[in-house]
Order: structure tokens, then sequence, then C-alpha cells
């Protein structure tokens, strides 16, 4: 394994759905290929660019909105800040006139259907998820790169290895959950307090706090966004969303000032675990609709399971009391099992199915809701170790290529399963355990290499085949 030094950051990023690995990922390779080209040249001397899509990419790019992500990303805007009411009537113009303006700075001529190319046969070696730029520049010449857009928003350029950033020194180097455990047993320490010693190799604790504190507000309004929501998801396959309905249900049709009096109506508006389990199942769907819809999520770690760790938090301090510092740890604890199965399998459907975005997703909520229900570092990695083991082989298979069918329900299969896999682990002796976080991670790694390619996000396979529906609506 190649040493690689994630920060909970690349974990959770701030973007726009419906995919992390096809729509985020492709948006920031856009945006570094416009900065080669003008370290280059001026982008005066652009005449044209033209984007090439490989792979799953191609096969499923249009329903994840991968042709979408380029073109903004080349027209200057960014995931983050971008007003996503704004997206529809931006392309519309763009397609209209057949130009953009490149960087927010030059206009050129950009047609998308003749620019934006789906090589639907072709797929690169190095990962099922490839882009080539190519930009004319007249007596400049052309300028031209390929991308790979690797999961989570994850992007490396061709012949860069994945670390190519200046190496960062961690007072706790982590690459196994091993790791983690020896370092617990050295320190004393709870996972959450590792790994914010780890970050502040990259800034202060009031930063790290108040980035975290954000994500967390990023999450939390796409479940309220979500819950007051309703309509028609976009792409064709005319999938009703369902969370507001559900909420409407749960609420007694009850109208919510804000966000913080939807709270305290939710938290005192019944009780019993069929309660409990409609609101889990709510948020997880409020949020994937969200994401969906083209709307701003939080890649955790990938779009396509964007709603399994803001439920699962958000049912914590609903239902159980938790705190902003119990965020604060949750994210920290969660953010570290991510980054460990990034770096010994994958978090990228493309390389190896659901498995590697729903299961691994459920698998740091487990740990996080662990952490902060009271378990041991011993538990936390049970918790996290029970999610995945039960998620081992979920194949990826979008209906008409999108991000709905059966994606959005999995979220909320994810939730109650992490909470389930934290609540086995808080009731056992973990030295009685017989699988190891790191057992699992390798063997998620095993399957998806063993994985047949139909189901590994490319809609050739599975439920994407045996729904009848008209591909060409997508």
């Amino acid at each position: 394994m190649k040493e690689e030094r994630i920060s909970v950051f690349d974990i959770f990023k701030i973007g726009i759905g419906p995919s992390s690995s096809h729509t985020l990922g492709p948006w920031r390779a856009a945006q570094r290929f416009l900065d080669l080209v003008k370290s280059s040249t001026d982008l005066s001397n652009v005449q044209q660019v033209h984007v090439h899509l490989y792979g799953s990419l191609a096969k499923t790019g249009r329903g994840h909105g991968t042709d979408i992500a380029v073109i903004l990303g080349l027209s200057g805007y960014d995931p983050v800040t971008i007003e996503t009411a704004s997206i529809d009537d931006i392309l519309a113009n763009i397609a209209t006139t057949e130009s953009t303006m490149l960087h927010g700075e030059m206009q050129i001529r950009f047609a998308p259907k003749e620019h934006v190319v789906f090589h639907k046969t072709e797929s690169l070696p190095f990962h099922p998820n490839g882009l080539r730029f190519v930009a004319e520049c007249g007596a400049q010449g052309v300028f031209e790169e390929t991308y790979f857009s690797i999961g989570g928003g994850f992007v490396i350029q061709e012949g860069e290895e994945s670390n190519a950033v200046a190496p960062i020194h961690l007072p706790y180097p982590i690459d196994y959950a091993g790791d983690l455990l020896k370092w617990h047993q050295s320190s004393g320490k709870a996972i959450w307090e590792i790994v914010l010693e780890n970050e502040t190799a990259w800034k202060d604790e009031k930063s790290i706090r108040s980035g975290l504190m954000n994500i967390w507000r990023v999450m939390q309004e796409s479940i309220f966004l979500g819950c007051q929501t309703s309509g028609e998801l976009p792409g064709g396959l005319h999938v009703r969303r369902r969370a507001a309905a559900l909420n409407q249900k749960l609420l007694k049709e009850q109208t919510c000032i804000d966000c913080t009096d939807w709270m305290d109506r939710v938290r005192n508006g019944g009780a019993g675990f069929n309660y409990t389990l409609d609101w889990v199942s709510c948020f997880a769907l409020a949020v994937n609709e969200q994401n969906a819809s083209f709307s701003r999520v939080v890649t955790a770690p990938t779009n396509g399971a964007a709603g399994v760790i803001p439920a699962v938090i958000q049912f914590y301090i609903t239902f159980c009391g938790g705190t902003e510092d119990d965020i604060f740890k949750f994210l920290l604890t969660a953010g570290e099992i991510g980054s460990i199965f990034k770096k010994g399998a994958t978090i990228s459907a493309a390389m190896g199915g659901c498995q590697a975005e729903i299961g691994v997703s459920s698998a740091m909520a487990a740990a996080g809701l662990a952490q902060v229900s009271g378990g041991t570092v011993e538990q936390c990695l049970m918790a996290a170790e029970i999610a995945m083991e039960h998620h081992l082989g979920l194949t990826c298979d979008p209906v008409g290529g999108l991000v709905q069918i059966p994606c959005i329900e999995r979220n909320t299969m994810g939730a109650i399963k992490a909470i389930t896999a934290s609540q086995l682990a808080l009731q056992s002796n973990p030295e009685n355990a017989k699988v190891s976080l790191d057992n699992v991670v390798k063997t998620m790694w095993q399957t998806a290499l063993d994985m047949n390619n139909r189901y590994k996000e490319t809609s050739e396979g599975g439920l994407a085949v045996n729904i009848p529906i008209s591909l060409s609506e997508c």
C-alpha cells in the first residue's frame, strides 16, 4: 500500500449531486484542466474544447450528469458555490447559443452535443471512470490531458500518483484499522482524538471544528429541504419524491417555521420503534432525493451514499439527545473509517459495486454512532466491520443510469444497518469477534476484483436490465 494521508475534509466534501465519481470528480477534472491550460497559454488562444468520456462515465454519464458537470466546470462554476437553482438556465443558454464563457472569462464556441463525446464501447486501462480534455489553441498547438475520477470526488491525472501532493507527516499515521488500534493502545486516546491530532497537521482545531460544523450544516439542510420538497425527480424515470409526503404524514400535516421548529416537532411528535424507524428512512430518503435532483449535498464518502451518515446523525441528535460536540466526534471517527476503506479497497462503485458506496458509508456511520454512544475503540471498529460484512457483494446497477433506483432506498438500508451494527457492537465483547475490520476491508477489495463489470455502475446488469423502461427516456 502506498502512503496516502487523507484528511476528514477529503472524505466529506460539499458538492452537487447526483454522483461524486460521475459529477463532482469530472467537474473538478475540468477545473484542473483549465488551470493547466492557463499555466501554459492565455485563454484567449483557446478556440474550442472537446471532452471525451470513457467507461462508466460514458455508459451512465448522462444519467449521472457527467456532461453537465464538465460543462459547468469549463464555464467557471464551482460545485460548492454555484446557485443550484440557476443550473437549468445556464445549461439552456449554453445549448441555445452553442457557446460558453471558458473559465467565466473568455467566450468560445461550445455545442454540448458536439463537444462532449460519450465513448460507450471504450474504457481506459487505469480506471473505469476516465475522461480526456482536448483544447485547440491555434498557433499555440493542442493541449490534451486525461484524468480519472476514482471515487468520492477524488481525481488523479494520468501518470500521477494518487498521493502526489506534498507529504504530510502525521503524529499518528494510519493505513489500517490495526494502526488505529495500535495508536489507541499506546496513547489511550479515542478514535476521534487520534484523528483530531492528525487533522492539526492541516489546520488548527478551531478551523477543524468550524469546518465540520459547516459540513453538518449542509447535511442537515439537505435533510430539511428534502423533507419539504415534493414532486418528480428529473431524468425520465418519473420517480416520485417520498420524503416530503412521509414527513407530512408523520407530523400529521403540521407546518414548520424552520429547521429548529421542524426538529422539535419530529422529536415530540411520537414514540416507539416504528416512529423512529420511519424517521430514519425519511431522513435518508430526503438527502438522496435532493442528490438526485442536482441539489447540494455532502459526499459521505460518495454522493450515491450521501444520505446514510446524515440520517444516522439526525437520528442520534433527535432521539438520543446528541449535541454539537457529539457531531464533531462522530464525523472525525466516521471520516477515518472512510479513509481506511479508500486506502485498502475502494470507494468507487465503478471499481467495487455499491458495497464501495453504501457499504462504506454504513461502516462509517456505525463507527461514528458507536463512538458517541460510549463505545470503546474496539467496539467502534467492530461496528464498522459488522456494517460492511453485511454489505459485501452489493452490486451497483442503477436503472436508466440514474442515481435513483435502487440508490435512494439503499441509503435507508445503509442507515438502518449502521444503527443495528452499532447496537450489536455495543452489546458485544470485541475480544470474541472472529472477523476484524482489516479482514473485511481486504475481503471487500477481493470481492470487488471478482465482481462482474456489469455490476459496477454500467447499468448493464441487475435491476438496470430487468426494469421495463425505455433507456432513451433517460
